[in-house]
Order: structure tokens, then sequence, then C-alpha cells
């Protein structure tokens, strides 16, 4: 078959061990596509590309010798830019970074270039991954392909927009309040929260925080469960790391017959949601019952999961970020100062008292997942926004005070401590994507992807491409 810019993953790896294509010529596609498309989404920066065709040789040679490659062997990749690359700049959006060029690489960039990867250079996140919408004073916007004046979401704007430009088949990213799964929802691609500990993170100023993890994305399914395998798996420095013993097994599903389905719009009404973003949602229930799942409006009562999630935040945006905030306030942008100067009016007892409501918020979506075993609902709660806003001024009528009011929908799963992927679900009138986000209960990660595969195969719609980006291509080629 003939490989494009838009084939999978798996398709593009596999016609390099069939010596179909080589890594410089698959290189060459990429980079074809990169010149083409990305001074319209703004998505990769960084980009090192005679170190990229250097490497694409190297894999070559090493193909033609016959010796053994690892799963990502040949194949173009760009790490999000919060992620340290040795000999690439890590500058997370921040002018305190910009000279800032890692000597090692993170374990998750290890992980990817041991498999093989061939790294092209980073992906635009917003200012130190602060916000779900992906801009920053150093590198600019990242947009939307499905609309280049729309935001792409974030903070793993950058890869999301990637994916769904066809810039690169695989992407990674790190997820705190919806990181992983917002831009997934915004750029019609996949994104996978996994259980905490399911990718370790190191190095880790936290290591015991269940807050923040790293994970996949990708345009489909079975391209996700491709690299969650290169990058999941234990390691010694972060002891709540899950062994593939500690996860629940596969469960074997081929489709959705019998499957015990939770629906709810927006947790007991305790976030807003627009109305396209409602309505494409309500289509879900007809999805999975037509399917043979056995549906019922329900999800677990977490009133006080946004509390906790917005103290617990503060107190690591503190951990991570308090002394660049105290040398130089000058140079974070205010919304990111205030998340760190939130921490200061904290006291011990605010952070035990979210700590003890997060251990109960678990317990209750432990019990909750003994009834149903998976949870519908949305990813974010409103359409792609204009990219030159911070964030959405109100949800559905209600103002949104800061850029987590239009988050809630994530964020509260976050609480959950349970994997949660965002599958793109439909298309607002106007042609911008919503996802549907699926979860399921803690250490069931390789469950959901299985049903999120056959909720895909039921509803194609991660199949449609970006036509407006598609002319604007075509006119520059």
């Amino acid at each position: 078959m003939t490989i494009d810019h838009y084939s999978t993953a798996r398709e593009m790896l596999a016609a390099l061990r069939r010596k179909d294509i080589s890594a410089r010529e698959l290189l060459d596609l990429h980079t074809d596509r990169i010149a083409r498309v990305n001074p319209t989404v703004n998505a990769l920066v960084s980009l090192d590309l005679d170190r990229a065709h250097s490497t694409a040789a190297a894999a070559d040679a090493q193909t033609a010798a016959g010796t053994p490659v690892g799963p990502l062997h040949g194949l173009p990749f760009a790490f999000k830019d919060t992620h340290d690359v040795a000999g690439f700049p890590t500058v997370a959006g921040s002018p305190l970074l910009v000279d800032n060029v890692p000597e090692t690489s993170e374990l998750i960039a290890e992980r990817v270039i041991a498999a093989g990867a061939v790294t092209i250079g980073k992906s635009n996140v917003p200012e130190f991954a602060a916000g779900s919408h992906t801009f920053n004073p150093v590198f600019g916007t990242t947009t939307n392909p499905y609309d280049p004046t729309k935001s792409a979401g974030g903070s793993s704007g950058g890869a999301a927009s990637a994916l769904g430009a066809g810039l690169v088949a695989l992407a990674d990213g790190s997820d705190m309040g919806g990181s992983l799964r917002n831009p997934a929802s915004f750029c019609n691609v996949v994104g996978l929260r996994p259980t905490p500990g399911r990718v370790p993170c190191w190095p880790n100023s936290a290591p015991w925080d269940a807050l923040v993890t790293q994970g996949p994305m990708a345009r489909n399914v079975d391209d996700l469960e491709l690299l969650l395998s290169v990058i999941s798996g234990p390691d010694a420095r972060i002891r709540s790391s899950l062994s593939a013993d500690a996860l629940a097994p596969r469960l074997g599903v081929a489709g959705l017959q019998g499957l015990r389905v939770a629906v709810s719009a927006d947790l007991n009404g305790i976030f807003p949601v627009d109305a396209p973003v409602r309505e494409i949602h309500d289509r879900q229930s007809s999805i999975f019952a037509a399917a043979g799942a056995v549906v019922a409006e329900d999800a677990p009562s977490i009133p006080d999961a946004e509390w906790v999630f917005r103290t617990l935040r503060a107190w690591r945006f503190k951990i991570d970020l308090g002394d660049r905030a105290d040398a130089t306030p000058e140079l974070l942008k205010p919304s990111l100062l205030d998340n760190i100067r939130q921490a200061d009016r904290l006291s011990a007892d605010d952070v035990a008292k979210a700590m003890v409501a997060q251990a109960e918020i678990q317990h209750r979506a432990v019990e909750f997942f003994t009834h149903h075993d998976i949870l519908v609902m949305p990813v974010s709660q409103v359409l792609p926004f204009d990219a030159e806003l911070e964030y959405p001024a109100a949800v559905d009528g209600r103002r949104c005070d800061d850029y987590l009011d239009w988050m809630t929908s994530a964020l509260t799963v976050t609480v959950l401590g349970c994997p949660a992927i965002s599958v793109p679900a439909g298309f607002s009138a106007d042609g911008l994507p919503v996802g549907v986000q699926i979860v399921a209960a803690p250490g069931n990660d390789l469950f959901l992807l299985d049903v999120a595969r056959a909720y895909e195969q039921l509803n194609p719609v991660g199949a449609t491409r970006p036509h407006l980006l598609e002319r604007a291509a075509a006119s520059t080629s």
C-alpha cells in the first residue's frame, strides 16, 4: 500500500519493516508536510531536521544490517515541549527557558527513543503547560487543523494539532486537568489519561502526586495502544508506578454487547455544557444502546471534586514553579502567576482536607464502577473557541472567571484517579470536532482501550480529515 502523511503509525512501521519505504523517505514525507502545513497551525517548534536526517540514515543502516530494531524504528516523532530530550531545547513556552538545552532525556523520551523513533523536534505548549489553550510569548499560538482561527486546546495542543494535521503519526503528552483529553477532543484525535502510575514520570518533583500523568496521543486507538506499550511499565525511582501484574486484564471486548454504560452530560449538574457539545453527547446513549450495551443515566457523586483539584493543583504549581514566581514574577503570564500565588493562601489544613476529600472521592469512584463498566461524558464543555482568546467568556451563559471554568468536565475526572480517553464523537454544525470522554475503573486501562476501539469502529468520526487545511496545503505544494 502507498504510505502518506495520514497513514496509521502501524501502517508506516509495517512498510518500514517490509522495506517498502526507508526511514529517510518517511522522514522526507513528513518534512514536506511540515513545510506546507506547520506555518498555518504552528504545532511543531524547535525543529532540527538535519539531526533527524542523520538519525533516519542510521535507522536505515540498522535495517539493512538485519539487526533487531525497536517497535517505533524509523518513525518520525516530536516530543511535548515540557519533556526533556537530550540536545533539543525544552522551552515550555517561557522566556525563562529560551536557552535551555538539556543534556539528558527524561524517562518518557528515553523510552520512545530507545524504541527507535526519529526525533524531529518538539510540540508547542502553553507557558509551563498551564491552561488548555496553546499560546506562549516565545513561539506564539497553535491553531486547530479543522479551523485555524480556533484553539487546538492544550496543554498538549501542539501534539494534537500535529496529529490532526498529519505532521506526525504518534505524540506524547501530559495531563493534569485535561491536557491529553481536551486537545484530542478539539483536534479530532485520541488522547488517553492513563491510570496514575501506568506511565511513570521522571524526573518528578512530587512523585507521590497523582494529579499529573503522562500519556499517549494518536489518530486512532490501535496506534495509541502501540505508544502506550512503549512508554508504560514500572520504574524503580517512582514507587507508585504500576507493573503489568498490577493492571486489570483486558477483558476481550470485541463489541459492546452487554456492557454496562453510565452516561452523564454534567455529573449531576456540577458544570455547564454548551448546547452543541451537549447535543453530541446526547447521541452517545443511542450509539451504545444500538450496539447492545445496557445504558443508564448515572454519575458518581463528587460535588467537591473541583475544589479538591484547585487546591492540590495550586500546591503542585507552588512546588514546581514557586521559585521562579518569587525570582521573576514579571516573566510569567498573569494567570500562571495567580495559580502559584493561590498556594500561598493555603494552609496545611487546607491541603490536608483536600487530600482526605480526594481519598473519599476515589473510594466513591471504585464503588461506582462496581455497578457500571464505563462512564461516558463530555471531554470539554465548549467547542474549540477563537484562538485569540485566553479562554471562553462563558459556558452555556455562565461566566468563566478563569481558564479552569471551561475544563471542569476533564479536571473532575482527574480527581477520580481513573483512566479516561477522549475519542472523536462528532462535529458541530460549523464543522468543529467534539470528542467523547470514556472513563473506566482505576487500573482498567486495557479494558478501556478495548471499549474505545469498539466505539471507534461504530462511530468512525476520527477518519474525517481537515478539508480546509488540505486546501491550504494544496495551494502551497
